[in-house]
């Protein structure tokens, strides 16, 4: 990505499109438009984007994505929209079954995101702790209340619990271990202590892909201390979802399927374009409780179906789910669980390749999510800021600094999303480490 400012980027707009006073042809308008995200957007998808949870996208999730602008079907009501949304309920059984969880008997719906996902759980968590909180709201809390979660867990919880009224407070924090992963012996004890001081558990979150280091809490020993508190359980799974999909990677996800709720961005996990959240919920008729509203401008509901509108805090809503059922559809299971694998296998790799050049890996997860440091950042010589920046300065690949734990640990960050990521795309950013470490 070329260097530029907004005051740069806002008067070459307005040369090309002025006030939008002259039509013209959407081939100069693409062309145009291309010529702005190629020159000024982190390209997100090139195998050598090292970054965010942002993988390479398949012309055939594209192409779903474009198919469902095209017919703009409504799905906040089933009988608007019945072939997208029985689509999207094919492709949910699937996933709610390889989590663990019962098809039969459990809620699922697409959404836009983790955040979204997130706050359908703690809204989901309040409905069934207090059924009357639906109607009277916060004041229906006969005691203060907290969720618990990870040092390490993301950021979205801060803004739900803001969103729905509790407040920041309400959020409980757990230290994490040297592996980043939240430590159980401690949530029991801040448990116990919020307890006798008067607080209610309303919900364990644990964490199965943290976003700095993609560590796995210890969900099984997590489901039966929240069980324990009587709390919700709730497993973020926004990026370690993923390792659902894999037979190989799928026992380090143990314990997910004791959740009441689980939050998995397909966006984040499979070679398709955002956005695509996903929340899966063992409580229906809580979530209904949550959500459900009537109006007599939406037409009635059909037996056997449910109303998404109903179940989600979305009411107008895009056919989200047909670029995840496209990939799907294309590639196989067994094809989709062989990019994962193929992905695990090259941050395996990575973690050897750093290694072997001098190198040290932080981070302990089955992702394929790599935070390493170096002798040279430890001694305080130079900056994982600094060497991350001088890698992207190459304009050849993209990585990002990060600080884990308490200490905290200043590491760099390489996530392999892209499945057009090889091994000689690896040995290019060894190459471009060793020359931003300088001398």
């Amino acid at each position: 990505m070329q260097t530029v400012d907004a005051a740069t980027l806002r008067e070459k707009l307005t040369g090309i499109f002025g006030a939008f006073s002259d039509p013209r042809p959407s081939l100069n308008i693409f062309g145009d438009v291309a010529g702005l995200m190629r020159n000024w957007t982190v390209h997100a998808t090139h195998p050598r984007c090292f970054g965010l949870f942002n993988p390479s996208v398949l012309p055939v999730a594209a192409a779903a994505d474009a198919l469902a602008a095209t017919f703009n079907p409504q799905l906040a009501v089933w009988s608007m929209a019945p072939a997208a949304n029985e689509i999207e309920r094919h492709v949910l059984r699937f996933l709610t079954a390889r989590l663990g969880l019962d098809p039969d008997t459990t809620m699922a719906n697409f959404c836009t995101g983790g955040a979204e996902a997130n706050l359908s759980a703690v809204l989901g968590a309040l409905s069934r702790a207090f059924p009357r909180w639906a109607e009277e709201g916060l004041s229906a809390l006969p005691s203060p209340v907290g969720i618990y979660l990870s040092a390490e867990s993301h950021d979205s919880l801060t803004k739900v619990a803001r969103m729905v009224g509790l407040g920041r407070g309400v959020l409980r924090y757990v230290p994490v271990d040297e592996s980043f992963r939240m430590d159980p012996d401690t949530l029991l004890k801040r448990i116990r202590r919020d307890r006798a001081r008067g607080r209610h558990p309303l919900m364990v979150v644990g964490t199965a892909g943290t976003t700095g280091a993609g560590a796995i809490d210890p969900l099984a020993t997590l489901a039966d201390l929240a069980a324990g508190a009587g709390a919700w359980f709730h497993v973020d799974a926004a990026y370690g979802g993923i390792a659902a999909l894999s037979d190989r990677l799928s026992p380090t996800l143990a314990g997910i399927e004791g959740a009441d709720s689980v939050t998995w961005d397909a966006h984040k996990t499979l070679p398709i374009p955002m956005g695509a959240g996903m929340f899966f919920c063992r409580h229906p008729e809580a979530i209904h409780r949550a959500f459900s509203v009537r109006s007599s401008y939406a037409p009635g509901s059909v037996r056997d179906t449910v109303d998404p509108y109903t179940t989600t805090a979305q009411w107008s809503r895009r056919f989200i789910g047909l670029k995840v059922f496209a990939v799907f559809a294309e590639l196989g299971a067994a094809g989709v669980a062989d990019q994962v694998d193929r992905q695990a296998h090259l941050a395996d790799l990575l973690r050897n390749l750093l290694e072997e050049h001098g190198f040290r890996v932080v981070n302990d997860t089955p992702l394929p999510v790599v935070c390493f440091t170096h002798p040279r950042i430890a001694a305080g010589e130079i900056t994982a800021h600094a060497v991350a920046k001088a890698v992207r300065a190459t304009g050849e690949a993209w990585i990002s600094p990060v600080r884990l734990g308490a200490e905290p640990i200043e590491a760099l960050r390489a996530c392999i999303t892209s499945h057009r990521t090889e091994e000689r795309d690896l040995r290019a950013l060894l190459d471009l480490l060793g020359r931003s470490l300088g001398p």
